[in-house]
């Protein structure tokens, strides 16, 4: 039986400095069922990775404000918990998997101790039940001499070495929640394999919910059920992985598909690259974001924010050439005026 593990709404996360105000995050809204892996896909500087800094609290101190939004974890608003229970939603509900797993992890404390005090700081069980508890994590998730590994430091380890040590960190949690964020872009493509398909096994088994983040759009169809395309801190396309695919609908989620190199082009043609770069996102808020770089823009692009629409069941996109009375198709070009 799925449930909804998490919901946010209209989340706006801003970023205060000297030369202004930084809307990373500006309106997002989403929800991920347990058993279900949402991806979130976008350019560096899309405000993905606030997203999910936001869900745990976890923002530059006197720097970063939520601002306005809610959001619902299994039924606990989390914006309301005082510093005790948001050491225990970090801890237990929620598990993160970060894209750098070398600093993810202490240097000069073992890989053994490590886990133990993660452990033994969440659940009410021995050192040396946590102990055991930590080796067969580090067995399932196929680290060779466990034992022996438990005694290592994190630099003794390889790249995809320490990151299977975080995911078995995280099983051993039980979360309701994972938050992979880029977990596979240090490492190489053989070990990405071996560590979605670890993800993919620990949800199977525990029937929790993953937030995936990434670049990788074929890491995407892999592995999510569902997709928000995030641009300039606002969603600007959500909707099912296979809807996204076959029938995507903004022009900047054309540009992020026609990206992805093809094995089956025999003529070798470069890839295509979206022109331009993404706005000051001190200075958004009065108009469409990807206006600039968009080759289907109007007039009306450049006074008002679209809004986020669902044009049909489960599919939303943000664009104001897409709507029930105009569907704009792709390369009409000689159509935006």
């Amino acid at each position: 039986m799925t449930k909804t593990v998490i919901e946010v709404k209209d989340l706006k996360t801003y970023l205060y400095s000297a030369s202004g105000v930084v809307k990373a995050v500006d309106g997002v809204s989403f929800s991920i069922e347990s058993g279900k892996t949402l991806g979130i896909v976008g350019e560096s500087g899309s405000g993905k990775s606030m997203t999910a800094s936001s869900i745990i609290r976890l923002l530059p101190r006197n720097k970063g404000k939520i601002v306005s939004g809610t959001i619902n974890f299994d039924g606990k608003d989390v914006l309301s918990l005082n510093k005790k229970e948001l050491l225990q939603f970090r801890g237990k509900d929620v598990a993160v998997i970060f894209q750098d797993p070398m600093s993810a992890l202490d240097p000069v404390f073992k890989v053994g101790d490590q886990m133990v005090e993660m452990i033994c700081a969440h659940q009410n069980i021995s050192k040396t039940e946590a102990k055991k508890k930590a080796i067969d994590a580090l067995a399932k998730v196929g680290i060779p001499n466990p034992e022996k590994r438990m005694e290592s430091y994190p630099y003794e380890l390889s790249g995809g070495m320490c990151q299977r040590v975080i995911i078995a960190m995280s099983a051993c949690k039980n979360p309701k929640l994972v938050i992979a964020d880029e977990p596979t872009t240090a490492l190489d493509v053989t070990v990405q394999a071996q560590v979605l398909k670890l993800l993919k096994e620990m949800q199977s088994k525990l029937n929790n919910a993953i937030l995936l983040i990434t670049h990788n759009l074929g890491i995407v169809w892999e592995m999510c059920d569902s997709v928000m395309v995030m641009y300039a801190g606002k969603t600007v396309e959500y909707a099912t992985t296979k809807d996204l695919y076959t029938e995507p609908l903004h022009p900047y989620t054309w540009g992020l598909l026609d990206s992805i190199p093809k094995l089956s082009d025999e003529n070798k043609t470069r890839l295509n690259a979206i022109p331009g770069t993404p706005p000051d996102l001190r200075l958004t808020g009065s108009c469409c974001n990807f206006y600039n770089r968009c080759p289907y823009v109007k007039e009306v692009c450049k006074e008002k924010v679209p809004p986020l629409i669902e044009i049909k069941e489960g599919h939303f996109v943000a664009c104001h050439r897409q709507n029930f009375d105009e569907r704009l198709e792709k390369g009409e070009v000689d159509k935006n005026e």
